[in-house]
């Protein structure tokens, strides 16, 4: 068997080189119709809040359940193959899936380059593909915002936490975690359907993402430093208004990257006509502008080569010792 450590290498190769395929059977794409299969069947058409609570917990223990079993058995009918590397392949591939780097850099670079040439229209209408909010009155500086921000939230979930849950249990941990995640974005809302119903996803996935957020604040200091972005700054923004986020781990990647590039994040978003303020991160001593988005991603990038960096030296340290 390869070093866990050079198949996560081996999976971010992949996901460089080919990127995220887009078809109605990739494994999470797959997985996002189990789950809309499950709520269809266990939303209860009457009944209080607890019991909608109830069946949402179900629901994301059952998901939870079997793709973690899903992964083993995938696993296990590959250690039976005559080739030795077979169950080496199949983590490969699975963690490939649960991994999105160069689609999160393609997203922040199609905004980019639309920007660049002053289509705003066609941006606003980008950027709906990966944020929640309205984007009809988005300006260019706010079309920007939401890229960057997306960029550094999702180097968490998209990139670093599978990497950690592979890196402590392996490619069906790292199932387990993209399942909770997509569970979260499927119906971690705050709306009347998801409130209860939606409860549970959503407080797993914030379980899961604690460490791996905060893990990821600390590389994207170090990413700032390495890349001649202000790290100094990325450090006293992280410290500063990480936890002023909404969401409990979304500020420890948003703060630093707003720190790093000098600008600020958060402020005036509108959902489904509703005005809502989102707390501040950083401070605007720059006009975000779309060259922004291009250093989020270099960014991103580095974060990940950190990762897998320090995971392969604490392999060979540990083999040292061992």
């Amino acid at each position: 068997m390869i070093p866990a450590s050079l198949a996560a290498m081996a999976a971010f190769f992949l996901d460089t080189v080919l990127g995220d395929p887009q078809s109605r059977w990739h494994p999470v794409a797959v997985l996002g119709r189990f789950i809309s299969f499950l709520e269809r069947l266990l939303y209860p058409a009457d009944g209080g809040n607890q019991r909608k609570f109830a069946m949402g917990a179900l629901l994301t223990l059952l998901v939870l359940c079997i793709s973690y079993a899903a992964a083993e058995v995938l696993l296990l009918a590959a250690r039976a193959l005559p080739v030795a590397w077979g169950a080496d392949l199949v983590s490969v591939v699975l963690l490939y899936f649960c991994i999105s780097p160069r689609m999160l850099a393609k997203a922040g670079q199609e905004i980019y380059a639309l920007l660049v040439k002053g289509d705003l229209a066609a941006a606003r209408e980008r950027v709906g593909y990966i944020v929640g909010r309205d984007t009809d009155r988005l300006d260019e500086a706010d079309a920007a915002r939401a890229a960057i921000e997306t960029v550094a939230e999702n180097t968490v979930d998209g990139v670093i936490a599978p990497l950690f849950f592979f890196a402590f249990g392996g490619a069906p941990l790292a199932v387990l975690y993209r399942a909770a995640n997509t569970m979260d974005s499927m119906l971690g809302y705050k709306n009347e359907r998801y409130l209860y119903f939606g409860r549970m996803a959503a407080r797993v996935d914030d379980v899961l993402n604690y460490v791996p957020a905060r893990l990821t604040g600390v590389l994207f200091v170090m990413a700032a430093f390495l890349l001649g972005y202000d790290g100094r700054n990325a450090l006293n923004m992280l410290v500063r208004d990480a936890a002023g986020h909404p969401s409990p781990n979304g500020g420890y990647a948003e703060a630093p990257v707003a720190g790093a590039l000098h600008i600020r994040l958060g402020g005036v978003n509108y959902y489904f006509g509703e005005r809502h303020f989102r707390a501040y991160m950083g401070d605007a001593h720059i006009d975000i502008s779309t060259k922004h988005i291009l250093g989020a991603i270099r960014l991103m990038y580095t974060v990940t080569v950190l990762f897998l960096l320090f995971y392969y030296l604490f392999f060979l340290y540990y083999r040292g010792i061992s």
